[in-house]
């Protein structure tokens, strides 16, 4: 029996369903990077001032704030007619009827005010700049789905969002500075993660062209898009080897895991071409995003 016909609405399935999971991977991956940095930086100047109470409320926020995301996109694309009957992505709770859109309202109140609630107190480990970084999070959150992503910025959003932002300010927060090193890799996790939103918009191209969206695979079509998901991974895998400068050989070499599951991902993504098929991909890209942020995270422990 497919999914949709046994979800009850509003039930905590329907939730689970509308916070996509999968997409948890995305969030996890710069912040463990970034703690990671941190952790062995401070050993390495002797800075005794490392936070695991401050790591973890990044990871949580980082969480929560991707749900919030997922929940505000549903929500969105829903009440604006995006979600129909001819969407070739994952189906999505507010379309599905798993979840009413007044119901998906209060969600998206709830978990923005727990995101609040958990970036809060970073202010006792970052400073007052925690704040205005976390209204931009949440003001950017909202703002994505409903312009941004319209405009052609849905790429350089990510870049910011899920690079620089979640792993220069992991790093900040502990040691209060931000190095090259650390910039250079939060970089890298970007366009790591960016591959993610190619394959959404490879897939979705005829669709978002009847509504006026502008992306990549918009402008520029399908083969060009295709070979930018191959090419921004090799170059997040170059953008690594900034470790050889500081001596953490393994942080530079075994993000090379990764690049072979993502080459193979390329190769299968070029073979489906088009259509539904292509979700399959997108769990694929998951586990390469995951796969790079443990190799680089493992090669930064291991100096």
């Amino acid at each position: 029996m497919e999914v949709e016909n046994t979800v009850i609405k509003n039930s905590m399935k329907a939730w689970v369903l509308a916070a996509r999971p999968k997409t948890l991977a995305g969030a996890a991956v710069p912040i463990m990077v970034g703690v990671a940095l941190a952790f062995v930086d401070s050993r390495m100047y002797s800075i005794n001032a490392f936070s695991v109470n401050a790591a973890i409320l990044c990871l949580l926020f980082a969480f929560i704030m991707q749900i919030d995301a997922n929940f505000i996109n549903d929500f969105f694309d829903y009440v604006n007619g995006n979600d129909d009957n001819t969407r070739l992505g994952p189906r999505r709770a507010c379309a599905q009827g798993w979840i009413s859109v007044n119901a998906m309202k209060k969600g998206i109140a709830l978990t923005t005010t727990i995101a609040c609630a958990v970036g809060l107190p970073l202010v006792l480990y970052g400073g007052l700049e925690m704040v205005l970084i976390g209204l931009i999070c949440i003001v950017f959150c909202f703002l994505y789905t409903t312009h941004l992503s319209y405009l052609g910025m849905g790429d350089v959003l990510v870049l910011v969002f899920f690079g620089i932002i979640p792993v220069c300010i992991s790093y900040y927060i502990q040691l209060h500075t931000v190095t090259l090193e650390c910039f250079i890799i939060s970089l890298a996790c970007g366009l790591v993660i960016d591959t993610l939103l190619i394959v959404n918009n490879f897939r979705d191209i005829q669709n978002d062209m009847k509504v006026g969206k502008k992306t990549i695979a918009v402008t520029f079509g399908a083969k060009p898009t295709l070979y930018l998901y191959l090419i921004i991974g090799f170059i997040a895998c170059g953008l690594c080897f900034i470790f050889f400068k500081s001596g953490r050989i393994w942080a530079a070499i075994l993000p090379l895991v990764y690049l072979a599951f993502h080459f193979f991902t390329f190769r299968r993504m070029a073979y489906i071409k088009k259509g539904k098929a292509l979700n399959i991909i997108l769990g694929m890209t998951a586990r390469n995003i995951f796969i790079f942020g443990l190799m680089v995270t493992l090669g930064i422990l291991l100096k």
